[in-house]
């Protein structure tokens, strides 16, 4: 018993330790995807006569704002979890710990499958992207190890002396969040979005080749004493003249993953003019991704040095939004009047700008140069 509880233990601590690493290498991912759960359940509890929805709404509202912090949090605690239970620290807590923590993941896993809303529940981030039903089925799986770990704990030894456990659970601590500061001050180490160095965003834009589509049938409703029965359009009953019509519907009797990985990235100018296909056929251009202008002045100095080697060596420069005109209007305070700013959807604009701004280097619409503002000389050196 002692090798099956320890085989588990290894098992559940590594699954745990690489969930977290996987997600902390992209803090921001798990956060927009746990505002798309908050956004969801938002919009139930406005429909519902719940006698708390009014304190819960305000609950998620609350989560949704700070989701960033949250996604930190709940990233560093996986790894964390992880590294003690392998060390076999705290036993009791440690194990409950984990309990609680699968609990909250196998709701939201069998949330995201029931409510068929979620493709993906971001349970390993983008990079290792899992179908709801098997992240409910993988959490589950955990969710019964953890309990075998609960009952059979008196098996669990701590390994190292008490000295060296602390200490790698404090070098644990340092690392899972001082990680994910890092990478929320520059960009992930491994870049799994369609955004990501050497991909063409025009292909990007495009259906994968081999993506399955969603299938549809027409469907033919009859009523016949009393009850209502639906019939394929081509394989009406023999004696469907006996029946009487009552409508016709599709009904969709497949769902497909014919999506492309870019959607909704379209570059309008505040004059009305499209730039999209135009920045995309450039020799060479280059693109900041801003989500917001509050930090300006922060990231200013860079972005004005970039943009006057831009100008200098005639390389289309555009400032990429949702928040345009707001932005040209900050610039020009700011003394860059010539800026040309662009309005583009907030999904795309958050997958390209996990540090606000991101600066992208374009040729001919591929993607050969993706750095965080303050490393913008990168692609000065370029131009």
């Amino acid at each position: 018993m002692r090798i099956a509880v320890n085989t588990v233990r290894i098992l559940v601590g590594v699954l745990f330790i690489v969930s977290g690493l996987v997600k902390a290498n992209d803090p921001h991912g798990l956060s927009y995807k746990m505002q798309e759960f908050f956004e969801v359940w938002i919009a139930s509890l406005e429909t519902s006569t719940f006698f708390a929805r009014t304190a819960l709404m305000s609950l998620f509202h609350f989560l949704t704002a700070h989701s960033l912090g949250l996604s930190v949090l709940m990233n560093a605690l996986e790894i964390i979890a992880g590294v003690a239970l392998l060390l076999g620290w705290w036993r009791r807590g440690v194990l409950y710990g984990l309990l609680a923590l699968i609990v909250f993941f196998t709701f939201l896993t069998a949330y995201a499958f029931l409510s068929g809303k979620f493709k993906n529940c971001g349970c390993f981030g983008d990079c290792l992207p899992i179908p709801p039903l098997a992240s409910f089925f993988k959490d589950v799986a955990l969710l019964l190890l953890i309990i075998f770990l609960i009952i059979f704990q008196r098996y669990l030894q701590p390994l190292l002396t008490r000295q060296g456990r602390l200490f790698v659970l404090a070098v644990s601590v340092v690392f899972a969040f001082g990680f994910q500061q890092l990478m929320l001050r520059n960009l992930p180490i491994a870049d799994c979005l369609p955004f990501k160095k050497g991909n063409n965003i025009e292909a990007q834009m495009k259906i994968p080749a081999g993506a399955v589509t969603d299938s549809f049938a027409t469907v033919m409703v009859y009523a016949k004493g009393g009850k209502e029965y639906e019939f394929d359009a081509a394989k009406l009953p023999d004696d469907w003249a006996t029946y009487k019509y009552v409508r016709m519907s599709t009904k969709q009797v497949r769902k497909g993953n014919a999506e492309p990985p870019i959607k909704g990235f379209s570059l309008m100018g505040l004059d009305g003019n499209d730039y999209t296909m135009p920045v995309l056929y450039e020799p060479k251009a280059v693109l900041v991704f801003a989500l917001h202008f509050r930090d300006l002045n922060s990231w200013l100095p860079d972005i004005k040095a970039l943009y006057e080697k831009a100008r200098k060596q005639n390389v289309p420069f555009f400032v990429v939004s949702h928040l345009a005109s707001e932005g040209k209007i900050q610039l020009s305070a700011a003394g860059l009047p010539d800026v040309m700013v662009v309005s583009c959807d907030i999904t795309p604009v958050r997958s390209a700008a996990r540090v606000n701004p991101t600066v992208y280097l374009l040729e001919k619409g591929t993607v050969t140069e993706k750095v965080a503002y303050h490393r913008a000389d990168r692609i000065i050196k370029r131009l």
